[in-house]
């Protein structure tokens, strides 16, 4: 069931509780874990984190714990499947929800008594009626008895009960016919809603308990959804002016303790920004390179790309010995207009898009970071593969790095993400290379061959993710063929190799007005059920499976004929 007083309904309830935290691997589950901490730090509340990648880690995680506790809270997992069904809990377990998938499991939506959803009403949630989904056994049953006490009456009572009941089994079918085609409409699409971190900022801020670093987590997570291209434009800005109207209000107070001048200050400021990924803390030359929105508009995988790329500096007046070099070290007499020329040089370059609002962080005097940064950096700790640690390792250095207290770790994060923008750049370049993006019809299919560099990192949920989105943009901007820029894409790279499995995303076209609805998660299942493939399902995005080997090509001819 829908909480519609989080305060009342949630927080205090959980407050005198022992409470066990399932938080999803996701920059925007991190950042509402954090605010959550730090609500929970405030009210000395006794809890126990525990990360999750996937369903089969959350049910494992469960069994262990489900006799020590009897709250939990979900953060970023649970809502689009029957959590009940799935985790077998005791009655007297009950969990709250702080999911941004959609949509949401109705039997979730209806169960009164053991899930408790955290989600914004404001939301377009298209729920069905429950008359619509259920129905009582108890109305197909009634009316069937007869007294039989009146023998001249008794045939024609007979009669007309099967007449009744033969009604009644036809207003069945229609129902359950009805019932499945409603079901099918309200599933068909995976999407998101609003960012959990924003809706954990909004608990704080009713409480009244509400920081700047709590605010800052917010705008981290809302980001997040906009990097990883989960939500539409429209709904990224709409949010970003929600979240404009705290940053007003808690950081143009007049020098008071928290944003005074001091070497341990910290500011937040609205900004329209550069589109540039990490610019700041890498070279201007580097970020364009690696950034999807240049790299695909430029075409940077072709020798005609990079003389375009040089024309670019060359019109703005920028030498190259100049945007080669670190930004912080490049001229200030140069950087003083840098947005402005930037700006006007790439809209006749046909990039008419490069501003983009945001927010940026200032701690103490020399420490600067955008949102975006932050989000890079948090996701690439999480999926570190460079040492070969415990999943359970990366999440705790990924959550760390948000502290302002562990700056050493966000720069190790920064220079993780730059590799794995240039990982995902190469590979782009690669695939359009030697034509590895296929057309199969209904959708367009890539497979990373083991043995391809960084195939490792893309074994990775949000690394493929990332890699699927900049790769479908700069297959669009590099084909001339006009139905081949409106199809979906379909990225698939060895998972296990020992095992002889794949993990494959689905993602959909890429076009400006694209609503951000994927359809791949149903498809994927019907295409397994029709194949008997051997599919799993453990990511809580349904669009990304992971499939053994063997099973690719006859579940890849379902899909075809399932989507044509």
């Amino acid at each position: 069931m829908f909480l519609s007083d989080f305060r009342k309904e949630f927080y205090e309830v959980i407050v005198t509780q022992r409470v066990l935290l399932f938080v999803a691997a996701d920059v925007d589950a991190l950042c509402a874990c954090k605010i959550l901490q730090a609500l929970f730090q405030c009210d000395h509340v006794q809890y126990t984190l525990v990360p999750v990648s996937g369903w089969q880690e959350l049910e494992t995680a469960f069994l262990e714990h489900k006799d020590q506790f009897q709250y939990f809270v979900l953060i970023n997992c649970g809502a689009n499947i029957d959590l009940l069904e799935i985790l077998q809990p005791e009655e007297e377990a009950f969990f709250f929800i702080c999911d941004t998938h959609r949509p949401i499991n109705v039997v979730n939506v209806y169960n009164e008594t053991q899930i408790k959803l955290l989600v914004k009403q404001d939301d377009d949630l298209e729920i069905p009626a429950y008359d619509d989904i259920f129905r009582d056994e108890d109305e197909d049953e009634s009316g069937n008895e007869s007294d039989g006490s009146e023998p001249l009456g008794k045939r024609k009572r007979f009669e007309e009960d099967i007449v009744e009941r033969t009604m009644k089994r036809r207003q069945r079918r229609e129902w359950e016919a009805r019932r499945q085609e409603i079901l099918f409409d309200y599933e068909q699409y995976e999407y998101h809603g609003t960012s959990s971190a924003m809706v954990m900022f909004d608990l704080a801020w009713i409480m009244s308990k509400d920081l700047n670093d709590m605010l800052w987590w917010a705008i981290v997570g809302l980001t997040d959804q906009w990097v990883q291209d989960k939500i539409t434009q429209m709904k990224y800005v709409t949010d970003i002016g929600t979240l404009q109207r705290h940053v007003s209000r808690h950081n143009h107070r007049n020098e008071d303790d928290e944003n005074s001048l001091s070497i341990d200050c910290m500011r937040i400021a609205f900004e329209y920004d550069l589109r540039l990924a990490l610019y700041q803390h890498w070279s201007l030359y580097e970020s364009v390179c690696n950034t999807c929105y240049t790299s695909a508009s430029f075409k940077l995988w072709s020798v005609q790309g990079h003389k375009r790329l040089q024309e670019f500096f060359a019109d703005m007046g920028l030498p190259l010995k100049q945007v080669k070099q670190k930004f912080n070290s490049m001229d200030i007499a140069l950087k003083e207009n840098l947005h402005e020329m930037i700006e006007e040089s790439a809209s006749k370059f046909g990039m008419k898009n490069l501003r983009v609002q945001t927010f940026s962080i200032h701690f103490g005097f020399k420490n600067k970071f955008l949102a975006s940064d932050i989000v890079y950096a948090t996701a690439s700790l999480m999926e570190n593969i460079e040492k070969d640690e415990p999943g359970t390792d990366n999440f705790i250095k990924a959550l760390d790095s948000l502290s302002r207290s562990n700056l050493d770790k966000l720069h190790q994060g920064l220079e993780l993400a730059k590799k794995q923008l240039r990982a995902i750049q190469q590979t782009v370049a690669s695939c359009i290379c030697t034509n590895l993006v296929m057309s199969q019809g209904p959708f367009l299919y890539c497979y990373l061959m083991e043995g391809t560099p960084d195939v490792k990192l893309f074994s990775k949920p949000v690394s493929l993710c990332l890699l699927s989105k900049y790769l479908l943009k700069s297959f669009v901007s590099s084909t001339k063929n006009k139905r081949c820029k409106l199809l979906p894409l379909i990225v698939a790279a060895p998972l296990d190799v020992e095992q002889g499995t794949v993990i494959m995303v689905g993602i959909p076209p890429e076009t400006e007005s694209s609503d951000k609805k994927n359809f791949f998660g149903r498809a994927f299942e019907k295409a397994a059920e029709s194949t008997n493939s051997r599919i799993l399902h453990n990511h809580f995005d349904m669009s990304i499976i992971e499939l053994k080997m063997e099973d690719r090509s006859k579940f890849l001819d379902a899909l075809i004929s399932l989507l044509s």
